[in-house]
């Protein structure tokens, strides 16, 4: 039996389909096609829909929101920031050998540009791995970049602040830039790289487009109801990560498939903390038969501090005061672990994320007692215990296959800052943090 929580604050997503749909939507005429294939785990769809302003399709339902949230400033497309634009340390960007200062890593600015890099490449019969990034890169970024480097001649990173993942209130206008510190960061640790002796490769080029370059027919937009050229992978990226955030896994899946088509690279990297959208890519990669050897997953990697929150470029937002209380969906987590691996009928969905939601609460509770100077507001979006290959939610785990357990926490903007106090980048708004662990099968 599904368990219901009784707290305003905690909700799980609806799933309404148990089957898999892929669709790419296209600009084009008023004409609609649909061909199935047949497979046991999922449909492939085309279908077209008239663009005139070059803007983004597919309607997802959005959910109605019964807590108070921030409403951030949507950002006028035609002035949204990438981190090309932003890159004042090389030479000019019209150089087919721009580089990074002191190092051998070439700055890639343009598609063509790319695949002149690549060719030889291939023709030389040499593995090329591709880490997407959105700059403001932290150790989790540099964890994927070593095991990258490891295993392939060549790395190639990605920084672009991709807008088609962002919905409309989100926080693309302030999003953190850190081209020079993400170059010098880069640079440091080729430098490392190149000391290694077990490293099979080093990083090569950094891939930093502008949006134009990316959208050569024009940005889509960010609504939900935008018309564009999009890739959808659904039942998959509507739940979740996907149920809140409706335009999210269109924006990354879209994206992506740009990347893989302009990279072509061997193998390509993400992190495990964002669990969902590993599922996204994997389903991306193998129903569009792309010519890419493995999705690899890389642990993720959790504050120095030690208390177990995962490392995301959105931490930046967050401030001392909010900081102190931002491992709650961890300690939630472990918490729900703990009860997995306690052994006989906590195999359940209740008796696992039972414990979880108890952590939630009893923190929430003691951070309301506390006066609006001193407290911390957060709002719990979604608990899951979900099947590691579907995400799709678990009654019981069956132990042969195990689960993932994640979730998402709102930390709402400090209801009463203190004199002088570090409320974090950008005034500190609402942050959205997520986590998962997973349950391994027997």
């Amino acid at each position: 039996m599904r368990m219901q929580s009784t707290n305003a604050l905690f909700r799980r997503a609806t799933l309404s389909s148990s089957s898999s749909t892929l669709s790419i939507v296209r600009r084009s005429t008023l004409t609609t096609g649909a061909r199935g294939l047949a497979t046991s785990t999922s449909t492939t769809q085309t279908s077209t829909t008239t663009n005139p302003n070059s803007s983004a399709l597919l309607q997802t339902p959005t959910r109605t929101q019964s807590h108070p949230i921030q409403q951030l400033p949507a950002t006028n497309p035609s002035t949204t920031r990438t981190m090309a634009s932003a890159c004042g340390t090389s030479s000019p960007s019209g150089s087919h050998l721009e580089k990074i200062p002191n190092t051998s890593i070439r700055i890639l600015r343009t598609v063509s540009s790319v695949r002149r890099f690549r060719k030889p490449l291939t023709l030389d019969s040499r593995s090329v791995a591709l880490v997407p990034t959105m700059g403001a890169l932290h150790a989790g970024h540099l964890r994927l970049i070593r095991a990258a480097a490891r295993d392939n001649h060549h790395v190639i990173v990605s920084i672009y602040v991709n807008p088609a993942q962002f919905g409309v209130r989100e926080d693309l206008s302030s999003y953190p830039v850190t081209w020079e510190a993400d170059c010098a960061a880069l640079a440091k640790l080729d430098r490392e790289l190149a000391d290694d002796g077990e490293n099979l490769g080093r990083i090569s080029a950094v891939f930093a487009p502008t949006t134009g370059e990316m959208y050569p027919g024009g940005f889509p937009g960010q609504e939900v109801d935008s018309k564009g050229s999009f890739v959808t992978i659904t039942p998959v990226g509507e739940v979740l990560e996907g149920s809140s955030r409706p335009t999210f896994f269109r924006g990354v899946a879209t994206v992506c498939m740009k990347l893989f088509n302009v990279v072509q690279p061997t193998r390509v990297y993400f992190g495990q903390k964002d669990v969902q959208q590993t599922v996204v890519i994997k389903r991306l990669v193998e129903d569009f038969l792309m010519p890419i050897d493995e999705v690899v997953v890389v642990p993720t990697e959790r504050d120095a501090k030690g208390d177990g929150l995962a490392l995301s470029s959105r931490n930046v937002y967050l401030g001392e005061r909010r900081r102190a209380v931002a491992n709650v969906l961890y300690r939630a987590l472990k918490a729900a672990e703990g009860a997995y691996a306690a052994g006989e009928g906590v195999k359940e969905r209740e008796g696992i994320l039972g414990a979880a939601q108890k952590v939630a609460e009893e923190t929430l509770k003691e951070q309301m007692a506390l006066e609006p100077s001193r407290r911390v507001r957060f709002e719990v979006d979604y608990l899951s215990l979900a099947d590691p290959q579907t995400m799709m939610e678990l009654d019981v785990v069956d132990t042969s296959k195990g689960g993932i357990l994640s979730g998402a926490v709102r930390f709402l903007p400090v209801e009463e800052p203190r004199e002088g106090e570090d409320l974090g980048h950008s005034g500190g708004p609402l942050v959205r943090l997520i986590d998962n662990i997973i349950l391994p099968g027997k």
